[in-house]
Order: C-alpha cells, then sequence, then structure tokens
C-alpha cells in the first residue's frame, strides 16, 4: 500500500435506547464518545442522549428525505479515514429506517461496516409477547391508505407465524379493524411505550383488543403483535 494513502475509515451501525437510557450498552457509548461524527435521524433528539452522558461528538442530520445527498458525503468522510456511527432516533438503525441505504454505499465504497448491538423495539415486544418465535415476520408500518393496508393485509393471511408492525396510536384502532376484517379473530398484543414509565402490555384477541382501545384511545409508540394462521 502507499504510505500517503489513508486506509478508509468505519461506519459503526449503533443501537441506542428506544425509551430508558439505562439501556444503552458501555461498547456503545464508548464508540459515540470516540467516532469522529455521528449521523442521526433527528439531530435535536440524538443531542439530548449525548447530553444526558457529557459527549460532545460531532453531530449530522442523516434521514430518509436527504438520504440521497447526504450518502455521498458521509462516505467520502470515511474514505478520508473518519469513522461515523449511525444511529435513529430509537432502537437499532436500518429497522424500518434508511439506514441500509447508506450501508449499501459503504460496502460498495469497500468501507467496513459493524454492528454494535442495542435495544430493539421488534425483539423487546417478541421477548414479553408469549407468541411462537421460531417463525417471525415484521412488516414494518403497514401502508396507510385503506385499499393498499387491505391487500396486503389479504397477502399476509396464510402466513403461519408471529407478525410484527409498527404502528401509530393514532391509527391503531383502524389497523387493528382491517386487521380483524382480513385475518378473523386471532390472539394478539398490543405493545406501548416500550422501556418508558408508561410501558403497557395489553393481550387479548383482535376484537377485544379493538373494543379496548375504542373505548380507551392509547398514546405513545406502538408494536403490534398477531399469531399466524395456524393457531386458528
Amino acid at each position: 500500500m502507499n504510505p500517503l494513502t489513508q486506509p478508509p475509515g468505519t461506519l459503526y451501525v449503533v443501537g441506542t435506547p428506544i425509551g430508558n437510557l439505562e439501556d444503552i450498552t458501555l461498547r456503545a457509548l464508548r464508540i459515540l464518545k470516540e467516532v469522529d461524527l455521528i449521523a442521526a435521524e433527528d439531530t435535536r433528539h440524538t443531542q439530548k442522549l449525548l447530553a444526558h452522558f457529557a459527549f460532545h461528538t460531532t453531530l449530522a442530520s442523516y434521514h430518509d428525505f436527504n438520504k440521497e445527498s447526504k450518502a455521498p458525503i458521509l462516505v467520502s468522510r470515511m474514505l478520508e479515514g473518519q469513522s461515523i456511527a449511525l444511529v435513529c432516533d430509537a432502537g437499532t438503525p436500518t429497522i424500518s429506517d434508511p439506514g441500509y441505504f447508506l450501508i449499501n454505499r459503504c460496502l460498495d465504497a469497500g468501507i467496513r461496516v459493524i454492528p454494535i448491538p442495542g435495544p430493539s423495539a421488534l425483539t423487546a415486544a417478541l421477548a414479553a409477547s408469549g407468541f411462537p418465535t421460531h417463525a417471525v415476520h415484521f412488516e414494518g408500518f403497514l401502508p396507510k391508505p385503506s385499499g393498499r393496508l387491505g391487500r396486503r393485509l389479504q397477502a399476509l393471511q396464510h402466513y403461519e407465524g408471529t407478525m410484527v408492525v409498527f404502528e401509530s396510536s393514532q391509527r391503531l384502532a383502524k389497523t387493528l379493524k382491517a386487521m380483524l376484517s382480513a385475518w378473523g379473530d386471532r390472539r394478539a398484543v398490543v405493545a406501548r411505550e416500550l422501556t418508558k414509565i408508561h410501558e403497557e402490555f395489553l393481550r387479548g384477541t383482535l376484537s377485544g383488543l379493538l373494543a379496548e382501545v375504542e373505548r380507551r384511545p392509547r398514546r405513545g409508540e406502538i408494536t403490534l403483535l398477531v399469531t399466524g394462521k395456524t393457531e386458528n
């Protein structure tokens, strides 16, 4: 190698807390402190995390709306030898966020990508659900338009494993109603505000949960789990 050639830096994919700050790992803290730059989905949100631990690492915005223009800039910095930590607002990057786009650009450029495992609402909800986990389908966020939502649920109706989706509290009742119509009355769990002060698990059937949510709407981040076809 030419001694004047700078070896490329590294992209660290860092899991951060989904609520409780005590869930961050010692390794994640070290990486966030040592890297040259943190690429954050929302810099304001990540700044609160850094301030809590008295870190002063430089932040750069990287999200779904600027990924195509920002990824080449970040890749260029890593090719110059800098190391970057990729974080999302909460949990593990690339789980229903645009992190995959940057990761693929790094791989194309020969930049090493290292995962720093951490919290995830997906695995946390599964672990406490009581549902089978030998086969799991993670759908992320379902389509919002009613027609597309119905078609997507119909396509999933014969899946035999546990299904997991992220949903907003405002759309929860609509989604439960659509699932009940497409799949029948299956067992389900609504995991709300995981690891936070108001963490809550609602367990029952789709019809029962729908009635409960319509009676008393819930706020906060929602992870919804539904059993597969073979349990009916």
